[in-house]
């Protein structure tokens, strides 16, 4: 059996995607061109996704449609908040098949270069790469490395930062019977999370925080539960449109990071 590849959209993913997407009834009178089917433009943006083409070049053969309809398509379905929908939905089965664990989360950030959108607000001076523009990705996993939250911010933003905003931004997850789990027992961060303002912060959640201090040597055992984070990255910038920011617009280039993160979710998911 031939391996699927990744911008191939199962039947059963498929199923679940397709009631989030924003219906369009076409006119009756004047009706226009038909509109190109929302599964084949899927894939279109996949196709980009994961290859790292340009918009422009992406080929006509393979019936996806033509580049700018794609670009619109993705950008219409971003402002819709289908992706945080579809987010909700994948970590509701995963805890459903038993597969999330909210014993402990972590947290990590990582620097992608940013070859456009120097004005864009989430554009800025990297402190790792010598001033550099870049944008940073952050990820919230739990125990088993799967993203439960991400986020972009400009490449100079403090990591801590978005250390609450990840925290609170988890949704109720459902697929049990009981209340929704949304809060983990614990956290894990690196030194770059260190302030005790936001250890604060996070007991007066329920959270208990296990953050490694700067000027202690390392070797403090916390690398060995925080790896999974690193892992999570790994897999978010597995699709090379996320290695390096080619968006001009924020929200085009956290469309990708938020369906990265969806397909990173529905991989974990054996049906799909």
């Amino acid at each position: 059996m031939a391996r699927r590849k990744p911008w191939e959209v199962s039947d059963e993913l498929w199923a679940v995607i397709e009631p989030l997407l924003p219906k369009h009834e076409r006119r009756f009178r004047y009706p226009g061109r038909k509109r190109i089917d929302d599964r084949k433009t899927l894939q279109g943006v996949l196709f980009v996704l994961y290859t790292g083409i340009q918009w422009e070049y992406l080929p006509q053969e393979l019936g996806f449609g033509s580049g700018p309809t794609c670009w619109r398509r993705l950008a219409e379905w971003q402002e819709a908040g289908v992706w945080e929908e579809l987010q909700r939905v994948l970590l509701d089965r995963l805890r459903a098949a038993d597969r999330l664990d909210f014993s402990r989360v972590t947290v990590d950030a990582s620097h992608v270069q940013a070859k456009r959108g120097r004005s864009s607000p989430k554009v800025g001076p990297s402190p790792v790469d010598r001033a550099r523009p870049g944008s940073k990705h952050h990820v919230l996993t739990d125990a088993h490395g799967i993203p439960l939250r991400v986020s972009l911010t400009g490449g100079h933003r403090n990591d801590v930062t978005q250390l609450l905003p990840l925290v609170d931004g988890v949704p109720p997850v459902r697929g049990k019977r009981g209340r929704p789990r949304r809060k983990p027992r614990t956290l894990y961060a690196d030194r770059g999370y260190d302030h005790d303002v936001y250890r604060r912060r996070l007991r007066e959640r329920g959270i208990v925080p296990k953050i490694a201090r700067r000027g202690q040597l390392h070797g403090s055992g916390l690398g060995q539960v925080r790896w999974v984070a690193e892992s999570a990255i790994a897999w978010l910038h597995g699709p090379r449109r996320l290695r390096t920011r080619w968006e001009t617009r924020d929200d085009m280039h956290d469309a990708f990071l938020q369906l990265a993160h969806c397909m990173t979710l529905a991989r974990k998911i054996p049906a799909f």
